[in-house]
């Protein structure tokens, strides 16, 4: 796979909001959840998206901020198949914001 050349890349990482390109070799985001299992969980979800691609992100898990960084290691670089990842992961976290309202007790009852 093809390192993506920068207009390319920058055409692409403005399609996915609060994804930043760090040090011109990975693409970074940082996740906020309500407590730490909810954090928890999502990581194992995006672990397991990312063994089914054979496509690992680096994690780092800081009590409820999770920080997932990509890059394609056989590339030197950004490849689409960072972009790929990169929007399961944004799905997955839409996904647990959505049952973490499910989960949270409602207010002023």
């Amino acid at each position: 796979m093809d390192r993506l050349q920068d207009d390319e890349l920058l055409k692409q990482l403005e399609l996915f909001p609060g994804w930043e390109r760090k040090d011109q070799k990975w693409l970074v985001k940082k996740f906020r959840f309500q407590a730490y299992m909810d954090g928890i969980f999502f990581v194992s979800a995006v672990a397991q998206a990312a063994e089914s691609m054979q496509h690992h992100p680096m994690i780092a898990i800081d009590y409820k901020l999770v920080t997932l960084s990509v890059t394609t290691w056989s590339a030197g670089g950004i490849t689409s198949l960072d972009f790929k990842l990169m929007e399961q992961c944004d799905n997955l976290y839409q996904a647990s914001k959505t049952k973490e309202k499910e989960n949270r007790p409602d207010s002023g009852q």
